[in-house]
């Protein structure tokens, strides 16, 4: 498992990528996949409006360049560091993925699927049970957020399509 200090500056490196995603007009989210021993499997920033791709979320990003790295799609010894709380598809896909730890930053009380409006890593179909750990630096990644919304709020994205979570 990654030790505490380790995942404090994982989670500031992400948070000044997920800013990076956010100038670019996607919702500030990044999210990495380290292995046992703290190296980095897999990363990845939400890129659902650049590449018009319903499925990029930073955590989905994150676990397909993981499982090309490591030829395989279980992650028993690994913890999934992310700067919200995974929404519903992402959860299951960390279930399905089997990924040891879940590490997040702000929590998402209207998304959030690790805890939020609901907890699918507790769900009795859950086949898989992981350690989630929320708020590491969630004030932080809480204001981000927020601050990108308010900003965005009434304004189109460069497609003219609204910019949604």
């Amino acid at each position: 498992m990654v030790d505490d200090a380790l995942t404090l500056l994982w989670m500031d490196r992400l948070l000044r990528r997920a800013r990076a995603a956010g100038a670019g007009g996607e919702i500030p989210v990044a999210a990495a996949l380290l292995d046992g021993s703290g190296r980095c499997l897999g990363w990845g920033t939400n890129r659902r409006h650049r590449q018009a791709d319903p499925l990029g979320h930073a955590e989905l990003l994150a676990l397909r360049q993981a499982a090309a790295a490591r030829g395989d799609w279980r992650f028993n010894d690994c913890t999934l560091i992310v700067t919200l709380e995974p929404c519903p598809m992402c959860a299951g896909a960390l279930i399905q993925a089997r990924v040891g730890t879940v590490v997040f930053a702000a929590a998402d009380p209207k998304r959030g699927a690790l805890g939020g409006c609901l907890d699918l890593s507790r769900h009795a179909s859950a086949h898989h049970h992981m350690r989630v750990v929320g708020g590491v630096l969630g004030d932080c990644a809480g204001r981000e957020l927020e601050e990108w919304f308010r900003q965005r709020r009434g304004k189109g994205t460069a497609s003219g399509r609204p910019v949604d979570a």
